[in-house]
């Protein structure tokens, strides 16, 4: 038996064909700059640490739940002018999920959870034709960051290296992380389009157009303590999730 029998990276063969898995997780993230304090990897290394410490908490209370090694590129289409803000088109993205879930469909594996890290990506649309093609395997997914309520732990607004992400990689991997007088102000321009500024109207952000320093939202108030305490909360709930899906019949998921 493996040390964490969730994180298919680390087991073997042995442990695999032994367990009936439930839910399968895979977490999905981008390579892009993110400010002047945090690394490309970012988005990857948040996935890492949610998709395992969600199914940690998961597999304790009995759900047999898997991770898959995270997708390490997202969509960036608005930010192909930034030195290797890596892209995976959305079509690009079908096409891998669709090779995925053939694999759980074929070998009888009945859920997948796409855990997205990255604001760029969005699976809802992919989700819904995949769901139509393969109706054996019951597709959901989370955006991690928010499974918890944001303003119960930071003040100020943002969606890109800003306190949130910043706290969170201070407990992650603080050693990745520069110092916070070193980042950007992460200060970020909006649509003069006063729908688009709004909300109710929706256009891709060209991103160096908006921000000089890639990030949006100021990190400095950022500490590991936050970071934690999000972080506990969202994996708590995330993983609340996994063991009802775990339990649940796809065929009877109504009241």
């Amino acid at each position: 038996m493996s040390v964490r029998p969730y994180i298919l990276a680390e087991t073997t063969w042995q442990t695999v064909r032994a367990t009936k898995y439930q839910v399968v997780v895979l977490p999905w993230g981008a390579t892009e700059a993110h400010n002047y304090h945090l690394p490309y990897a970012t988005d990857n290394f948040q996935c890492d640490y949610v998709a395992a410490e969600a199914a940690r908490k998961a597999w304790e209370q009995g759900a047999k739940v898997v991770v898959l090694p995270t997708v390490p590129f997202g969509v960036n289409t608005g930010q192909l002018d930034i030195t290797l803000n890596m892209n995976l088109n959305p079509s690009t993205q079908l096409l891998i999920l669709r090779d995925l879930v053939q694999v759980l469909d074929r070998q009888g594996i009945p859920k997948l959870v796409v855990l997205n890290g990255h604001g760029g990506n969005d699976f809802r649309q992919m989700l819904r034709e995949l769901q139509a093609e393969f109706p054996a395997v019951f597709l959901s997914t989370v955006n991690w960051f928010k499974a918890a309520d944001r303003s119960q732990y930071f003040q100020a607004p943002g969606d890109h290296a800003d306190a949130l992400e910043t706290s969170a990689m201070l407990h992650i991997a603080p050693t990745l992380v520069r110092p916070l007088a070193e980042a950007g102000s992460g200060a970020a321009k909006q649509f003069r389009i006063q729908a688009l500024r709004q909300g109710w109207a929706w256009a891709q952000r060209e991103w160096s157009q908006v921000s000089a320093d890639t990030g949006v939202g100021d990190p400095s108030e950022a500490t590991a303590a936050q970071g934690q305490a999000f972080l506990d909360a969202a994996t708590t709930n995330i993983a609340r999730f996994l063991v009802e899906l775990a339990a649940a019949d796809p065929q009877d998921l109504y009241e």
